[in-house]
């Protein structure tokens, strides 16, 4: 039988008040980790040439990153096609599932992850039209041409450009007294850091409810001889394809600190299930989040430990990424780390 969760006594107990304390520790330190490393650099630095150097930090994301795919053979049209059909995909999925099982669908931790991945390739629809446009402005006009510069003789030499970007270049460097500036990366703005974000965030809670899923849910659902449907299994697989396949083609860098925004993600709907339940009287959408049960606090903390996990795989996923393009397509592959940092020269 469920407890009454309106009762001031489902409420008022040491239970309740060691949950808490976990997740005021979670959310403390996600809230450090986000306002420590967050952002970008706020001016350049000058090199001992002379230069600007443009600094990056971990919180760096460039405008071009969010479009451009990480090889430069393959055209920016193809990730905006892949990102299109993902996002109507998902979208469908989303609405049929809502209209057969209800809205109360939206009460678990997979439709919000669900949701939240769909909004993901929305968004990156749009910035992937805006970098094709972009991108189709530069290479439509006439004849884009970069420098291989000789550092030896101090000579250049003038090669086509094929794809590149249009923020980022090679500038010739002159032998006379006065140097060029060299051209500097355009920043993100606050829909591609937005973008960013929703990425990692996806990163984490997409691997947290397919694992749990498959690996503690079904299990348990297979006992009890119950049949899963196709929109169950469906919710819980093609979600984990699209991310990894985007994974695969961005050009997003994924450093560690971003894991506080996947904590402060499933804080945000622990605190909702709380509120919502304070108010009416409900069963709950896991079992585990029941806090009439003695071992709440031990659910709750292994949970919250479980998110290290689902987030270092996917860590671990991007180093892997980085280490085969980089070893079999060197001289086409560009992005940054897990670090936020540039794995190799951008040039083009």
């Amino acid at each position: 039988m469920t407890a009454d969760t309106t009762a001031s006594s489902y409420w008022l107990n040491w239970r309740v008040l060691l949950c808490t304390i976990w997740i005021l520790i979670a959310m403390t330190l996600s809230v450090i980790l986000v306002y420590k490393y967050e952002g970008s650099p706020r001016r350049s630095k000058r090199g001992s040439s002379g230069e600007n150097q443009q600094q990056t930090s971990a919180g760096t994301l460039f405008e071009d990153e969010t479009w451009r795919p990480c090889l430069k053979g393959i055209h920016p049209a193809w990730l905006l096609a892949f990102r299109v059909f993902a996002f109507f995909v998902l979208l469908v999925l989303l609405i049929v599932t809502a209209s057969v099982d209800g809205g109360s669908i939206f009460l678990y931790y997979t439709q919000w992850t669900f949701t939240l991945i769909t909004i993901y390739f929305g968004l990156g629809s749009l910035l992937s039209i805006r970098g094709c446009y972009r991108y189709h402005k530069k290479t439509a006009g006439d004849r884009v041409e970069s420098f291989e510069v000789d550092t030896e003789q101090g000579s250049a030499h003038v090669t086509p450009s094929h794809g590149g970007s249009s923020k980022d270049s090679i500038i010739e460097k002159p032998s006379g007294p006065h140097v060029e500036q060299p051209q500097v990366r355009q920043l993100a703005g606050f829909s591609g850091y937005i973008f960013q974000i929703i990425f990692q965030m996806n990163a984490g809670a997409v691997l947290l409810t397919d694992c749990v899923f498959w690996f503690v849910i079904v299990p348990f659902l297979t006992i009890k001889d119950y049949n899963l449907n196709f929109l169950i299994i469906n919710m819980h697989t093609i979600n984990a394809v699209f991310l990894l396949t985007d994974t695969a083609l961005n050009s997003l860098p994924f450093p560690w600190f971003r894991i506080g925004y996947f904590f402060l993600w499933t804080i945000v709907y622990v605190v909702f299930q709380w509120l919502f339940h304070a108010c009416v009287k409900l069963w709950w959408p896991y079992p585990f989040l029941d806090l009439s049960s003695p071992y709440a606090p031990l659910w709750y903390l292994s949970v919250g430990l479980l998110h290290i996990p689902c987030y270092s795989i996917f860590v671990l996923i991007m180093k892997l990424k980085h280490h085969l393009f980089s070893t079999r397509y060197p001289e086409s592959y560009h992005a940054r780390g897990s670090s936020g940092v540039e794995l190799k020269p951008d040039i083009v």
